[in-house]
């Protein structure tokens, strides 16, 4: 019941403001240009403010140096899922573009803000392992998951300049100066630290807010009846959490790696494909029936999922 109740809280606090972004745009009290207003927000202040505070906060030598297990298995989880995404993604659609967008939703969940709601509340003991646990995935992310599948231009192949550009990005750059400022434990002003803690709280808020407003313009009833979405979204939250406790059973792992990883693994897509390609004009319709599916359907597969113990 605790398990239903946090999931069921969390959800329904994300489709609230998903809510208000839906009759903002319909009872026209935001302009037409809000989506992109947002999405430029996002991409430039609130997601460099999440990645560079969580970077400087947990990337020290000390923690990891101390967590080494739980950082090796991240990036092993990490890198089986990858290819399973990439395969259920063609398969699942012909489209380069939304073969991207799935391959990334498919590759990292929403383990951040759900995931660490989902963690605070039923496994607070092992919230800061999870975060830990979770530092691989944000440096995928930004390494790979960003500049490869969120913004590159699938249409032509790009040469390698223009394939290192990709990486020059706000998020990028947040996440190198996270990581030198963790390491080196360079004091910052108690105001900066506000600063970037404030921004990267209004992360996940915002884009749920942005996810109503282009849900706003799409039609809802093709969403709900997309197959597609929700064959990707069966695989996020079931059929990849089943494996792990599947492949977990045959290892003796601790329980705080498992939490960590289950955890990581059975939270609802994530919501950077909504986020950074609307900052760069791409098309985010399917995206956003992606984030409104996933997470709806997460109230009973989280629950699900977690009464299945190690």
């Amino acid at each position: 019941m605790n398990i239903f109740l946090a999931t069921l809280n969390q959800t329904s606090f994300l489709f609230g403001l998903i809510i208000i972004g839906y009759l903002l745009v319909k009872c026209k009290v935001l302009p037409e240009n809000s989506a992109t207003v947002l999405s430029k927000l996002e991409n430039t202040v609130f997601i460099p403010a999440l990645v560079m505070g969580t970077f400087i906060e947990n990337f020290t030598i000390e923690r990891i140096s101390e967590t080494w297990k739980l950082l090796a298995i991240s990036f092993i989880i990490a890198f089986l899922a990858i290819p399973v995404a990439i395969l259920v993604s063609k398969t699942v659609t012909k489209d380069k573009y939304i073969q991207k967008i799935y391959t990334y939703g498919l590759s990292f969940s929403n383990f951040g803000f759900m995931g660490n709601a989902v963690v605070s509340s039923l496994f607070p003991d092992v919230f800061f392992e999870y975060l830990i646990f979770t530092l691989p995935l944000w440096m995928l992310i930004y390494l790979w998951g960003v500049p490869k599948l969120l913004i590159a231009d699938c249409e032509k192949k790009q040469s390698i300049k223009e394939n290192m550009k990709s990486f020059v990005n706000p998020m990028f750059i947040a996440m190198l100066i996270g990581i030198i400022i963790g390491l080196l434990r360079i004091p910052l002003p108690q105001w900066v630290v506000s600063v970037i803690d404030v921004s990267g709280d209004c992360m996940s808020p915002i884009a749920m807010i942005l996810t109503g407003i282009v849900v706003s313009f799409i039609p809802l009833k093709k969403t709900f009846t997309d197959i597609k979405i929700y064959t990707v979204s069966i695989v996020r939250l079931l059929l990849m959490p089943l494996i792990f406790i599947f492949a977990v059973s045959f290892f003796d792992i601790s329980q705080t790696i498992y939490i960590c990883g289950l955890c990581s693994l059975a939270m609802p897509l994530g919501l950077n494909t909504i986020v950074i390609p609307s900052a760069y004009g791409k098309d985010t319709s399917v995206a956003a029936g992606m984030a409104v599916i996933s997470h709806l359907l997460a109230v009973i597969t989280i629950p699900l999922i977690f009464s299945i113990t190690k």
